[in-house]
């Protein structure tokens, strides 16, 4: 079932915002699949996904190398489900170094899934701007 990205149903968006481990599917530099679990927030009024993540992941090298060849970003997915229900969001993924950009994900990963990470010097957000969301909550 398709949803909207920027109005999606109120028992989508809660789906969304319950404690779930995701998984983030990036492209490898050979254009394969590498998919790993992570941590998401869902931003609507925005159109994001975010996710955190050190530097020197290999998720993030997939993106940079991506990004090189598209500035738009590279094309990634992240999916959580739990039972029958599933959600997947779609959309064009960069990396963020800055501390603003850094800090709103911390504290969007923080209320999500209720603490905290620890300090890292090494950290950056990989931003998503969606465009498909698809899922049955």
């Amino acid at each position: 079932m398709s949803h909207d990205v920027l109005n999606p149903t109120p028992e989508y968006l809660a789906f969304w915002r319950e404690r779930h481990v995701c998984t983030l599917t990036t492209p490898r530099p050979d254009g394969t699949p590498h998919v790993v679990p992570v941590g998401v927030t869902y931003d609507p009024e925005a159109g994001l996904a975010r996710v955190i993540s050190n530097r020197h992941s290999r998720k993030v090298r997939n993106i940079l190398v991506a990004q090189e060849a598209q500035p738009e970003g590279a094309r990634v997915a992240v999916c959580q489900m739990e039972g029958r229900r599933w959600a997947t969001l779609e959309g064009r993924a960069v990396i963020r170094t800055d501390e603003a950009s850094v800090a709103d994900a911390v504290a969007r990963y923080a209320e999500r899934y209720g603490r905290t990470p620890s300090p890292n010097p090494d950290r950056v957000v990989m931003e998503i701007t969606l465009d498909r969301a698809m899922g049955r909550a």
